[in-house]
């Protein structure tokens, strides 16, 4: 976590500056996201920016990286004093709310950006006291490449971002920047699974999607065999001959509801799986997949035998 106070005459440049840096850090190695908090006086009055990676090991190295060097003495004129940097461990234990996030894309008018950016630090203000805010991203554009300015807001819950999104504050500040744009879009990123998974042990990069239906399939096949077989077959089709739509989308909604119930718990013991200790991905990957192929086998075999 660094912690740094700007030159009140220099806060556009510093804000361009970071923007750059967020992509020139992409590629260290170890590095996961990093997230940056404009000054909110007056209970914030300087500018955090918060870098996170997979261990402490990465985060020392781009510490004392002659990347990082250069960056910091090219922003030198822009900062009054030194930066304080803080490392700090995150938690380990318990299950966090899944992550989610919004992606806003806006067509700035010509001759309006220095008014528009000046608005951008305005909502930034204001949204960095919504619940629920684990960061936003803003980037300006980039001739040739990105015509548009982008900001990325990033909350715990599907829930809480609603919320802000649909504030009268956030409202009023998005009729306040209508004079300033062409075109604004928005959409919300989150995989369909993400909110059985929460983040298992380190870090918020997304899980691998093929892992999660993996897991999901493992409860699933179960839910659905027995269901079939005592409840479905029995009662639905032979006691209460219901439609085959009717007993199937039944069928379905039992089936999600226990299936939200038990993969967070399923989730829970292949946390070692899920996120493997850095070095061993491969290997853990493997062996994780076929510890699951050999229990969808066994499972077929038991169900062919019994039933």
């Amino acid at each position: 976590m660094t912690q740094t106070c700007v030159r009140p005459e220099r806060n556009d440049d510093f804000a361009r500056w970071q923007g750059e840096t967020s992509a020139y850090i992409q590629p260290f190695p170890g590095f996961i996201e990093q997230r940056l908090l404009p000054p909110n006086p007056p209970l914030q009055v300087d500018w955090v920016i918060l870098q996170r990676f997979a261990s402490l090991a990465d985060a020392q190295r781009w510490l004392g990286s002659a990347e990082r060097q250069r960056r910091i003495d090219g922003a030198a004129p822009m900062l009054i004093g030194r930066d304080d940097v803080h490392i700090v461990p995150d938690e380990a234990s318990g299950l966090k709310p899944a992550p989610v996030s919004a992606i806003l894309s806006t067509r700035v008018k010509p001759g309006r950006e220095a008014e528009y950016r000046a608005w951008e630090r305005k909502i930034a203000a204001a949204q960095s006291r919504a619940p629920g805010l684990q960061g936003y991203r803003f980037e300006p554009p980039m001739p040739g490449v990105q015509e548009d300015y982008v900001a990325v807001l990033r909350f715990d819950t599907q829930a809480n971002l609603q919320a802000w999104l649909d504030s009268p504050v956030r409202q009023a500040l998005v009729e306040e920047a209508a004079s300033l744009t062409h075109e604004f879009h928005s959409r919300i990123a989150g995989s369909g699974f993400e909110q059985w998974f929460g983040n298992t042990t380190r870090g918020d990069a997304p899980l691998p999607a093929w892992k999660m239906n993996m897991l999901v399939l493992l409860m699933l096949y179960p839910i659905v065999m027995l269901f079939g077989i005592f409840v479905g077959t029995p009662y639905l089709d032979r006691a209460l001959h219901l439609p085959f739509a009717v007993a199937l989308f039944l069928g379905n909604v039992v089936s999600v509801l226990l299936t939200g119930f038990l993969v967070p718990w399923v989730a829970g013991h292949f946390g070692w799986w899920l996120r493997p200790a850095p070095g061993r991905t491969l290997r853990i990957n493997l062996l994780g997949a076929a510890l699951l192929g050999t229990i969808y086998a066994a499972m077929v075999l038991l169900f062919l035998r019994l039933f």
